[in-house]
């Protein structure tokens, strides 16, 4: 392209082009020639600035669009742009509309009307400004004129910096408005003479009214319907077509509408910050806390109460880790936002009508251990939940688990393969959800609800017998493995199975579903489904669930190789069928999904009564902790309902970050562009390197590996085959298929090597000497794997997700019982203690990777968190001991003193409330994440702290104990059984001496008088603290209730031991300074 001696710049994302010209003395000729672009709705040129640069509507993309266009849409239409759905900012010199936010910098109100005003520009945006508002009712007399059709004459009006130029027409000159036009009724172009400015006002087309450059003209609105219309009729075909390169569209982008249907424009997500209404309160309460903790611990460590010394100190100690606890917790909060997917834009990129899907594959991992507590049923329903997914069902594998070896779930999971070729089809249908039976046979609501197939009430009904007759086969199946045979159990065939010893059996591997011939009932192909059971032999550490995670890692890479991964529990079934699309809409961007290493779902849970006793929907977690995660560098990986991209997985680095090209600004001076960066780049082939990189095609490149920069093929060159083993073991295919930039399997290797080759990889002995469970896959070394496996992730550079789509994209079963929650808690923080005495602790590793500051604050917190426990236990053991003894941690109050204490309680009240307000969270679920922080805190982490430190000091290895997961006893049954368990000693012990003390103080104070109800009032408001936040504990351990709920029981035991004592002083028959003894006259001592 011929530049003429002109300096070329621009920027991709941005959309800008410009040619600015090198000769002091040369003018720039044409606003075409400046800009090359033209608006998207109207058709006119985009004007020039003040400054001299191109208008630009929209920031975040540049979609180009013209002045008089982008405040139309401010003041009547969406306030947004049309192609990337971002808000329009207000730009200097533009009328204000309702919802436009303060500048910082210097406001132009009382000049934002004043559109007469001219530099040494002339430019066209004022001219067209100044038309339009004299045509407009301002002055009280309305024109009317009659709009000229034509179309825009090609020969546009050149720039002449206010001077004649020879070269140039009269009648091609820029349309100057004189000053008297601002306010008057005229627009047409007269003679006028002005000696200070000698040039004749003409119209930029001359046989064109200026009024139809307004907005608020009809031809105008007619030209914006008509320009609504061919984008929707767009929509509906998409053009253009990519080639290997992923660059050149062809012939259609010559279109002037296909810049809005570009797919390399098009963002298939975005983020949604928090209103700042809301976020900026909640941070100023975060500083002013601060503030007021300094204040208070200033107060307490300068007032210690000698007569109670030991007690003082050890309150003040407990409550400096709580505010230090409270800081790790708070301040990985302070940057939350949400995200929005656009499923539409996903399909009209990857899914084009008469072509094969583009999208890309993805295996499924489920994974169970024991039949007998996680009942097949549920295992069957998530299985059939993932075989009817919206998506396209050859890129969909699923591979089942089975680390318990059980003839139970094969039988099971065969009986699934059958049934699923009726449930499938039925699914996709009638496009229903959920798409496990149990729960959409079981939701009470309306079925028939925008079913308008004549068919599906005969349908629905046929099904739901065949998934009754379906739950009779495996419940059959449950019954009949109560009772093993002594033999073990035999096959059909008469062959024992190999699994009669847990502990000690060969690899299993079954291909249930995706083989040629095995199709639905209408004839269609199903998803693929694999039974997996690894290979165990004593003397192995098979490394539970991270072991067989990274077992079915290594098979799935053998048999189908999908870029992105899914794992699930066997209990978390996909409620929303279109969760895939969600999580690709991350993860597929070609602007942002190549540093994502995995997206994560939130946990949603059926099951759980109304009032969430034990805080098992966790909703402060996820719908606060989060949120605010996702905003600095992602999410942790919570265990479920996280697709994870493959290469992620493997140990790589993310790919470098490039530096992003600057964004074009309005109303900032050059100089401050000049300061910021560099908008220009000195290129001759801007333009067609901008098509070739508008078009992105997303690459799963292999990069960075062992930290050596460079390409994908110069890393596959330098590392041989011995250090690629060494990495990934002694398979021959898997080391090749880690190779693979976008997944598939190698076209030169045959069925029978592949299945030797999957046998291979889930063999007990295959990690040896390799970095499985160090550096690739599921790291090893915590029970909560799922912690320490994202946690390498973030430190390789990698970013996560959480995407929360408005249906819940799974949900699962949760213990409701308390000593099954108890027991899931002392599990996880067991975990955390795990990693806080290892190597991976996030207070020392990690150090010089790609870990984000305040990220390294969740992590920390995240595995700190158990040591909580012991202050914890102590400071609800204090109120008991103030009681019992008369002393307190606190000496007399002052006056300051009184309002540094309301001030602190009114600053946690308020965090509390503003974290609801933008979370969304219900005040009920707070109270009872705040309850449960205590009941857990003083019995679970307690525990956990202990055989955390046995099991890394001593050697003790502790056994976990998988939680029952269904109730099929009547509704919340589960939730009323007592199960004895050394968990509830400890809450227990807290919650009888509490009580003891209350009775104890009140009793004191009773006796000795009016004086002694002050001071009491602060222990007692301590003691109830304790006894309100361990209030659902006391339910949980005096069970249901028939006739008497719990809440009466023990308060009335309280209040009668309280009356019994106050009787005890009181009683009127009995004189407070003892019996009165009078004289009776006789001489005792005489006789």
């Amino acid at each position: 392209m011929h530049t003429g001696g002109r300096l070329v710049a621009g920027s991709h994302n941005r959309n800008e082009f410009v040619l600015i010209n090198a000769d002091e003395n040369a003018r720039i000729k044409s606003v075409q020639e400046l800009s090359g672009q033209k608006c998207q709705i109207c058709g006119d040129e985009i004007e020039i600035t003040e400054d001299g640069e191109p208008f630009v509507a929209c920031n975040e993309c540049a979609f180009p669009v013209c002045r008089p266009c982008y405040e139309y849409e401010r003041r009547e239409g969406n306030q947004a742009c049309p192609q990337c759905k971002t808000r329009y900012k207000r730009i200097k010199g533009s009328p204000r509309v309702e919802g436009d936010e303060d500048e910082d910098d210097i406001d132009d109100l009382d000049n934002e009307f004043e559109y007469g005003h001219h530099d040494a520009f002339g430019t066209t945006s004022d001219a067209v400004s100044s038309g339009h508002y004299a045509n407009s009712n301002i002055a009280g007399n309305p024109a009317n004129f009659e709009h000229d059709s034509a179309p825009l004459n090609s020969e546009i009006p050149l720039l002449t910096y206010g001077e004649e130029d020879s070269e140039i027409s009269s009648d091609r000159h820029a349309l100057i408005v004189p000053p008297y036009m601002n306010n008057g009724n005229r627009v047409h172009p007269i003679p006028y003479t002005d000696p200070f400015n000698p040039l004749q006002p003409r119209p930029m087309v001359p046989k064109k009214d200026i009024a139809v450059y307004g907005y608020g003209s009809v031809a105008w609105k007619d030209k914006m319907e008509e320009w609504k219309k061919r984008q929707n009729d767009k929509l509906q075909v998409v053009k253009h077509e990519g080639n290997d390169n992923g660059g050149n569209f062809g012939d259609d982008l010559e279109d002037p509408d296909m810049p809005m249907m570009d797919e390399g424009r098009q963002p298939l997500s975005r983020k949604l910050p928090i209103p700042s209404s809301k976020i900026n309160p909640y941070r100023m309460i975060i500083i002013l806390r601060l503030v007021v903790l300094g204040l208070f611990f200033h107060y307490r460590i300068l007032h210690p109460v000698n007569d109670a010394y030991g007690l003082w100190l050890t309150s003040v100690i407990c409550e400096v880790w709580f505010a230090v606890s409270w800081i790790m917790d708070q301040f990985p909060k302070w940057y939350p936002i949400q995200r929005e997917t656009y499923l539409d834009r996903l399909s009209l990129r990857y899914e084009k009508e008469g072509k094969p899907s583009e999208l890309s594959s993805v295996d499924v991992f489920v994974s169970t251990v024991d039949p007998m507590k996680e009942p097949p049923l549920i295992t069957a329903n998530t299985v059939l939940s993932i075989l009817a997914v919206d998506y396209p069902v050859d890129k969909v594998a699923c591979y089942v688990s089975d680390d318990g070896a059980a003839m139970l779930t094969f039988e099971a999971l065969s009986e699934t393969s059958e049934f699923a070729r009726r449930w499938v089809p039925f699914c996709k249908k009638y496009n229903i959800e959920p798409r496990a039976p149990e729960w959409y046979f079981n939701q009470k609501i309306d079925y028939l609800k925008n079913k308008v197939h004549p068919a599906f009430v005969r349908e629905r009904r046929a099904m739901k017998r065949d998934y009754e007759e379906f739950k009779v086969r495996i419940n059959s199946l449950v019954a009949t493995a109560q009772k093993v045979p002594e033999d073990g159990w035999t096959m059909q065939d008469g062959t024992p199975w190999p699994g009669n010893n847990v502990r000690d059996h060969p690899g299993m591997i079954q291909v249930f579903l995706g083989q040629d011939g095995i199709r639905d009932i209408e004839g269609n192909e199903l998803p693929r489904l694999v039974y997996v059971s690894r290979e165990k032999r004593p003397g192995f550490d098979h490394h539970k669930k991270a072991g067989a995670m990274n077992s079915l890692v290594r098979v799935s890479a053998i048999i189908s190789n999908a870029p992105y991964l899914l794992n699930v529990d066997c209990d978390h079934y996909i409620n929303n069928s279109k969760a895939l699309r969600e999580a690709m809409c991350f993860m597929m961007d070609p602007q942002v999904g190549k540093k994502v290493c995995y997206v994560q779902f939130p946990q949603r849970f059926d099951g759980i009564d109304r009032h969430d006793r034990y805080s098992n929907r966790n909703v402060v977690f996820f719908d606060i902790n989060m949120k605010g995660l996702d905003g600095i560098q992602g999410p942790i990986y919570v265990g479920t309902g996280c697709v994870f991209r493959r290469v992620a997985l493997y140990g790589y680095d993310a790919p470098a970050k490039k530096k992003p090209p600057s964004k074009t600004c309005n109303c900032w001076p050059k100089w401050c562009c000049l300061c910021c960066g560099s908008r220009k780049k000195k290129n001759g082939n801007t333009k067609k390197k901008v098509k070739h990189r508008e078009a992105s095609k997303q690459i799963h490149a292999l990069e960075n590996i062992e930290k050596i920069e460079g390409s994908m093929a110069e890393k596959s060159s330098n590392l041989n085959q011995i250090k690629l083993e060494k990495r990934f073991g002694q398979s021959p295919v898997f080391v090749a298929s880690t190779l693979l930039e976008n997944g598939g399997v190698p076209q030169d290797v045959s069925p029978a090597s592949l299945l030797k080759e999957a046998i291979q990889v889930i063999s007990c002995g295959y990690e040896d000497k390799t970095e499985w469970g160090k550096e690739v896959g599921w790291i090893y070394g915590s029970v909560t794997e799922d912690i320490l496996t994202g946690f390498k992730m973030h430190c390789h550079g990698w970013r996560s997700v959480y995407c929360i789509p408005k249906r819940p994209a799974f949900k699962g079963s949760a213990p409701i019982n308390l000593s099954d929650r108890l027991h899931q808690v002392l599990r996880w923080a067991l975990g955390s203690v795990e990693i806080f005495m290892s190597k991976h602790c996030p207070i020392w590793y990690g150090y010089g990777g790609g870990l984000k500051w305040l990220e390294r604050f969740s992590y920390i917190n995240s595995v700190v968190y158990p040591w909580t426990s012991i202050p914890l236990v102590v400071y609800c053991t204090l109120p008991a001991i103030c009681l019992l003894t008369g002393k307190f941690i606190v000496p007399e109050i002052s006056n300051y003193a009184s309002l540094v204490f309301m001030a602190l309680f009114i600053s946690i009240a308020a965090t509390g409330i503003l974290e609801m307000q933008w979370g969304g969270v219900g005040i009920d679920d707070w109270w009872r994440n705040e309850q449960f922080w205590v009941i857990g805190g003083v019995s679970s982490h307690l525990f956990a702290l202990f055989q955390g430190l046995l099991k890394v000091l001593a050697g003790v290895d502790t056994n976990f104990t998988v939680t029952s997961k269904a109730a099929d006893d009547g509704e919340f049954s589960e939730l009323y059984i007592f199960k004895w368990t050394s968990l509830l000693i400890p809450p227990t012990t807290l919650l009888i001496i509490n009580i003891v003390g209350v009775v104890v103080g009140v009793s004191d104070a009773i006796n000795n008088g009016y004086d002694s109800w002050g001071p009491l009032f602060g222990r007692l408001f301590f003691a109830l603290w304790v006894i309100i936040h361990l209030y659902p504990f006391l339910k949980g351990l005096l069970g249901k209730q028939d006739r008497m709920p719990t809440i009466v029981l023990v308060w009335s035991i309280l209040l009668a031991s309280i009356l019994t004592l106050m009787w005890v002083r009181i009683n009127p028959f009995v004189n407070r300074d003892g019996p009165v003894l009078e004289i009776c006259g006789l001489r005792c001592d005489d006789s």
